[in-house]
């Protein structure tokens, strides 16, 4: 069943994939003054409470992002001014700059594995959760050509706030819904836990 569920999202996911365009690093490095001051030059100094991890990110996610948050589709305020003034040429060299990056290491809570292993690899059938794998990638690296998100090492406390934007319907960014879909039966201490665990995983 998840082998389904894998191959319909990866469906779903290619149009974002097949549109994203390409973006030069070296410029976009040449633009992220008003980025630095959150995310730090390489994006994962998280300067200020709540900022997400950049370098190291899939780059069609990253633009994505970028553009639906200066659309107002996903609810970034303090980001929402800063991308303003930046045309989608602009974004794509953003993103590129940062996917450059080096991905940054976690590490998992001990006490999360017990709890959200078997989740993320295997889903829970019973209340209809796909296995986070079939996106995100047993070691968390996302798949980038679908557009999707690398996991690991990214802040705990980050991918928690989102997991449950995502449940309470405040983002619904998402392709399809998979994630509000997913995220829907997870209650708290099942989100912190794979939250930890993904942070912890490692893409080499």
């Amino acid at each position: 069943m998840n082998r389904i569920i894998f191959a319909i999202i990866l469906i779903l996911g290619l149009p974002a994939a097949v549109m994203a365009q390409t973006g030069d690093a070296a410029s976009g490095g040449q633009m992220i003054t008003a980025c630095n001051a959150c995310h730090g030059e390489d994006g994962n100094q998280m300067l200020i409470p709540g900022a997400a991890k950049l370098g190291g990110q899939n780059e069609n996610y990253l633009l994505k992002q970028m553009q639906e948050i200066k659309e107002g589709l996903r609810a970034v305020p303090l980001m929402a001014g800063q991308l303003a003034n930046f045309d989608d040429q602009d974004l794509a060299d953003i993103a590129a700059y940062y996917a450059s990056q080096n991905l940054p290491r976690g590490a998992a809570a001990p006490d999360s594995v017990e709890i959200a292993q078997t989740l993320y690899r295997y889903g829970d059938a019973d209340l209809g959760i796909a296995a986070c794998t079939a996106c995100h990638s047993p070691t968390g690296s996302g798949n980038a050509g679908a557009g999707y998100p690398a996991l690991s090492g990214q802040d705990p406390a980050y991918t928690a706030a989102q997991l449950r934007a995502f449940r309470d319907g405040s983002r619904n960014n998402d392709v399809s819904s998979v994630m509000r879909s997913n995220v829907a039966r997870l209650n708290d201490a099942e989100i912190e836990a794979l939250a930890s665990y993904v942070s912890g995983l490692r893409t080499e």
